[in-house]
C-alpha cells in the first residue's frame, strides 16, 4: 500500500482536473496537457503541497464543453498524484500517476477560481475466491487476448512481456489493459466505474475480442484489396481499404458526389440509348476505384451529359411586328436581309401554327433552309443573329469557325483519348442551356483542312434537317437532337464555303453600306456607344456631319463600320482626356479640327485618273473590305513578243490579259491596229499595287480595253470604270459584287459605269442615292465597251470607227503611272 492508503481517511476536498475524450486509471501513467483557466489555478493548486500530497480528481466530462460544471462531471473519478509539470506557453503538461478509484461526493467553485470537489475513495470488489479456476481462467484469458490485441497492432514483444504478463494483480491487469484499448470515453468511463474486478475482466475481454476481430478483418480485407490493386495503385490503398471494410459489413453507401450525378441524370428523361450508356457508365464508376483516372473520366463523361439539354427548350415568341421593331431598333438599313429575315420567321409562325403535334411545332422554326449571312466584316451579320434571338426570346450562342482544321472541333474527340472534349457544337449547346437556341456559325467560310480531316464534312449533318436530329458526338457516344435549333451561318465569300455545305443554305446578302447609311450608324448607334463607354454625357461630345463624314472617307476604308466606331472610341477617349484634365467642359469636333484630334488621315483608297490616259482603264474590284476601283496600265516596248503580266496576278486573272490579247490580235482590222504594230514588240500589263494578289476573271474588258488603248493609241476615259468576263469571241459575261463594285467606284469620283448587260437586275440592289450620281452602260460585246471606253472611237452601221489617233509607236510608247494609293487586303474579283 502507498501511504496515501495507510492514512485513516474517508473523504478529502481536492482540486478537480476535467479530462475531455479521455478517462485515467488506477495505476497508470497518463500524460495530460491543460490550457484552460480553471484547470490551470487548479493544477497550481495541487502543487502547492507537497511531493507525496500533489493530489488531484482527474474526472472525465459527459460532454465537450470548454466550461464545464458540475452537472458535466462524472460523479467518478481517479485520485492522482502529479509526478512532473512542464510549462509552455499557453499551458502546460504534466504527467499523472492515477492512484485509486474515488467518488466526488460533492463539486463546488472555490474561491481562487477552480473547483474543487470532496471524494471518498472506491475500494475494488474483489471475487471470493481469487484461486477459483474459473476466475484465474478469465483473468489468464485477459493477458492472453491483450498480448494478441498488442501483436496485431505491432508492439514488440518485450513490452508485452513487461506491461501485460508480468502483471499479477488481476485488478491493475484490468485498469491497465483498459486504459491502452482503443476505447471511446463513454465505454472507458464504464470500465472505470466497475468496481467488481471479475465484472471488469469479462466486459474487458469482450472489448478484446472485438477488437482483436476488426483487425484480422482490416488484415483479410488488406490483402484482397492490395491483390485487386496490384503494384501500380498502391497510392490508393487507404481509401480502397475503407471501401472494402464498408462492403465486408455491409455498410457500404455510395459516393455523395456520384449520388448527386445520379439524381442529377434520373430527371433529364433521356432517349432510350443515352438512358442504357448512362446506366453503363454509372456502373463501372461504382465499381472503379474514385481516385483513378478511369474514374475522372467516367465523371466528366457524366457530368457532360447531365449538363446538357436535353428536354429543355425556350417558349418562342413569334410576333412579327414586334421583331420588325427589334430589327429596326438594333440596325440601319438592311432592308433586304431584314425583309428575308421577317419573311424566315413567318414562314415557322405559320408552319408551328398548322404543326399536328407539339413535336412538330418544336421543330417548326427550325426545319426551313439555314440562312447564310453573306457580306464584308462589320456589316452586321452577328449582330442580325443576336437581334433574331431576341425577337424569337430564344438563348444565342455563337461559335466561331475560322482557322478550325480538324473534325473533331465539330464532332469531338472519343473518350480514349486523354484530355477529350466534346466538339463546339455540343459546347455550344452546354452554354445555350437550351435545346432551341439561336446558334450562329460564325466565318464557315474560313473552315480549314487538314489530315485530321475536314470540319466542312462534319458539318453537313449538323445542318441537315433530316439527319441532325440524332446528331452523334465522338464525345458522347449517343445522339443528341439538333432538329430544334435554328442555326445561322456567316460568311466573307461565298464562294469558299464547299460545295456540299453551300447546298444546304439560303444565302442572305449583307452588302457595303453607302456613305449616308454608314453616317445614319455612326449617329444612332456607334457614336452614343462609345461616348457612354469614354465615360462621357449627353453634350459633352458633338460631332459634326462634316466631319464625321470625313472620317468615313478619310480615316476607314471598309464596306462595314467596325473601324469607324475604332475611330470614334479614339475620338471620344481624347474628348474624355480633354475635359478630365480641366481644359474643356464640352468638345465640338467639326471639319476643321478633326486632324488635330484624331491625327493624319489613314486611308488613302483609289481616286478618278485627273485625265483620260493611252494605255490605262480603270476597273472595280470587291476586296474583304468592300468595293474598290482598279486601275490596268498597258504598255507596248520593243522585244520579241512576249506578254509580260505583274502586280501579284492569279492564274484566272492571267488567263484574262492572254485573252484579251489575243481578240486584240485576232480582231486587229476591227479595231484599226496595223498588222506590223504586232511585230517585235512586247506588251506588258500591270495591275497596281504590286503587293497585293489579284485574282478573278472579272477584269477581263478592262484589260482587253487598256491592251486595245495601248496598241491603237486612244485615250481610256477616266471618269468611267468597268467590269465583266471576256471571251475570246468578244463576249462579255456576269459577274457578282456588282452593288459593292458600283458603291467603291460611286466613292472613287467614277461618273459612268460598264457593265455586262447580264448584270442588269443587279441594278435594282442599287441605292437610289447612290444610282441617281451614276450613269449606266450595259454591254454585250467588248465593241460595246470600247464606243463607250476609248476617246475618239464610235459604231456606225455595227462597225467600230475610229478617229485618227495619237502617233504611239514602240520607240515613243511611254507607260503612264499615277498614284496607286495604299492598298489594304485582297482584290478579289469574283462572279
Amino acid at each position: 500500500m502507498t501511504d496515501m492508503e495507510n492514512q485513516a481517511y474517508d473523504r478529502l476536498q481536492l482540486p478537480v482536473l476535467p479530462l475531455r475524450e479521455t478517462v485515467v486509471f488506477p495505476g497508470v501513467t497518463a500524460p495530460i496537457v491543460a490550457g484552460r483557466d480553471k484547470t490551470l489555478r487548479a493544477i497550481d493548486r495541487a502543487l502547492e503541497g507537497e511531493d507525496e500530497n500533489k493530489l488531484i480528481f482527474a474526472v472525465a466530462q459527459r460532454e465537450n464543453v470548454d466550461e464545464p460544471t458540475s452537472d458535466v462531471l462524472y460523479n467518478i473519478g481517479v485520485i492522482c498524484r502529479i509526478a512532473q509539470v512542464q510549462r509552455f506557453p499557453g499551458g502546460l503538461q504534466l504527467l499523472l500517476e492515477g492512484d485509486r478509484r474515488a467518488t466526488a461526493l460533492h463539486y463546488a467553485d472555490a474561491t481562487s477560481g477552480y473547483m474543487e470537489a470532496v471524494v471518498t475513495p472506491l475500494a475494488d470488489q474483489g471475487p471470493l475466491n481469487v484461486d477459483d479456476a474459473a476466475f484465474q481462467g478469465l483473468f489468464r484469458e485477459v493477458s492472453e487476448k491483450a498480448a494478441d490485441l498488442g501483436r496485431h497492432r505491432g508492439v514488440p514483444e518485450e513490452i508485452i512481456e513487461r506491461f501485460i504478463r508480468a502483471v499479477e494483480e488481476p485488478s491493475a491487469l484490468s485498469d491497465h489493459v483498459a486504459y491502452y484499448m482503443e476505447l471511446g470515453a463513454a465505454d472507458k468511463q464504464e470500465l472505470l466505474e466497475t468496481t467488481s474486478v471479475e465484472l471488469r475482466l469479462r466486459r474487458i475481454l469482450v472489448h478484446l475480442y472485438r477488437q482483436i476481430a476488426m483487425l484480422e478483418a482490416q488484415e483479410h480485407i488488406r490483402s484482397k484489396v492490395q491483390e485487386e490493386l496490384g503494384e501500380r495503385q498502391r497510392e490508393i490503398y487507404l481509401r480502397e481499404q475503407l471501401r472494402a471494410i464498408r462492403r465486408e459489413l455491409g455498410e457500404e453507401d455510395s459516393d455523395a458526389e456520384v449520388e448527386e450525378l445520379r439524381e442529377r441524370l434520373e430527371v433529364l428523361e433521356l432517349p432510350d440509348e443515352a438512358q442504357e450508356e448512362v446506366d453503363r457508365e454509372l456502373r463501372r464508376l461504382e465499381r472503379v476505384n474514385r481516385e483513378s483516372a478511369e474514374a475522372q473520366v467516367i465523371r466528366t463523361y457524366l457530368e457532360w451529359i447531365a449538363d446538357l439539354p436535353w428536354n429543355k427548350r425556350s417558349e418562342d415568341r413569334l410576333d412579327i411586328e414586334e421583331a420588325r421593331v427589334i430589327l429596326d431598333e438594333d440596325h440601319y438599313g438592311l432592308d433586304e436581309a431584314k425583309q428575308r429575315i421577317l419573311e424566315f420567321l413567318a414562314v415557322g409562325k405559320m408552319r408551328r401554327e398548322v404543326a399536328a403535334d407539339e413535336d412538330e411545332k418544336a421543330k417548326a422554326m427550325a426545319s426551313g433552309p439555314i440562312l447564310l449571312f453573306l457580306g464584308p466584316p462589320g456589316t452586321g451579320k452577328t449582330s442580325v443573329a443576336k437581334s433574331i434571338a431576341r425577337a424569337l426570346g430564344r438563348e444565342y450562342v455563337r461559335v466561331s469557325l475560322g482557322g478550325a482544321r480538324d473534325e473533331a472541333d465539330i464532332r469531338g474527340h472519343r473518350r480514349t483519348y486523354v484530355g477529350a472534349m466534346p466538339g463546339r457544337i455540343v459546347q455550344g449547346m452546354k452554354r445555350a442551356g437550351t435545346k432551341n437556341p439561336v446558334f450562329l456559325l460564325d466565318e464557315v467560310d474560313k473552315l480549314g483542312v487538314s489530315f485530321q480531316g475536314d470540319p466542312s464534312a462534319a458539318l453537313l449533318e449538323v445542318l441537315d434537317p433530316a439527319q441532325n436530329n440524332s446528331f452523334t458526338d465522338h464525345y458522347l457516344g449517343v445522339g443528341f437532337d439538333l432538329s430544334e435549333v435554328l442555326f445561322i451561318c456567316t460568311a466573307n465569300f461565298g464562294h469558299q464555303i464547299p460545295a456540299p455545305l453551300f447546298d444546304r443554305m439560303e444565302s442572305t446578302d449583307f452588302s457595303g453600306y453607302t456613305e449616308l447609311e454608314k453616317l445614319e450608324i455612326a449617329k444612332r448607334y456607334l457614336l452614343p456607344r462609345q461616348r457612354e463607354e469614354a465615360g462621357l454625357r449627353d453634350g459633352q461630345l458633338t460631332v459634326t456631319d462634316e466631319a464625321m463624314l470625313a472620317v468615313i472617307n478619310e480615316w476607314t476604308r471598309e464596306a462595314g463600320v467596325r473601324q469607324l466606331e475604332r475611330e470614334l472610341g479614339s475620338l471620344a477617349r481624347k474628348a474624355t482626356s480633354e475635359i478630365a484634365a480641366g481644359k474643356a467642359e464640352t468638345i465640338s469636333v467639326d471639319r476643321d479640327n478633326l486632324r488635330d484630334v484624331l491625327g493624319k488621315p489613314k486611308a488613302h483608297p483609289e481616286k478618278m485618273l485627273p485625265e483620260p490616259q493611252i494605255g490605262v482603264a480603270t476597273g472595280m474590284t470587291y476586296t474583304q473590305v468592300g468595293g474598290d476601283i482598279i486601275f490596268v496600265e498597258a504598255s507596248v516596248f520593243p522585244g520579241n513578243g512576249q506578254l509580260v503580266l505583274t502586280g501579284q496576278l492569279g492564274d484566272v486573272m492571267k488567263e484574262s490579259a492572254r485573252a484579251g490579247l489575243t481578240f486584240a490580235t485576232t480582231h486587229h482590222k476591227q479595231l484599226d491596229i496595223p498588222q506590223e504594230r504586232f511585230k517585235d514588240i512586247d506588251v506588258h500589263v500591270h495591275v497596281p499595287a504590286g503587293a497585293v494578289p489579284k485574282e478573278g476573271p472579272s477584269a477581263g474588258i478592262t484589260m482587253a480595253t487598256a491592251l486595245v488603248s495601248a496598241l491603237s493609241g486612244h485615250p481610256v476615259r477616266n471618269d468611267l470604270a468597268m467590269t465583266g468576263e471576256l471571251t475570246l469571241t468578244g463576249r462579255v459575261l456576269p459577274i457578282g459584287g456588282v452593288k459593292e463594285k458600283v458603291l467603291g467606284a460611286c466613292r472613287a469620283g467614277i461618273s459612268e459605269i460598264v457593265l455586262p448587260k447580264e448584270n442588269e437586275p443587279d441594278l435594282e440592289d442599287i441605292p437610289e442615292e447612290v444610282s441617281c450620281k451614276l450613269k449606266f452602260h450595259l454591254v454585250e460585246t467588248l465593241d460595246d465597251v470600247l464606243v463607250v471606253a476609248l476617246e475618239g472611237v464610235s459604231l456606225e452601221d455595227g462597225k467600230l470607227v475610229f478617229e485618227k489617233p495619237q502617233q504611239v509607236t514602240p520607240e515613243t510608247d511611254v507607260l503612264v503611272t499615277h498614284d496607286e494609293g495604299d492598298a489594304m487586303g485582297q482584290a478579289d474579283m469574283v462572279n
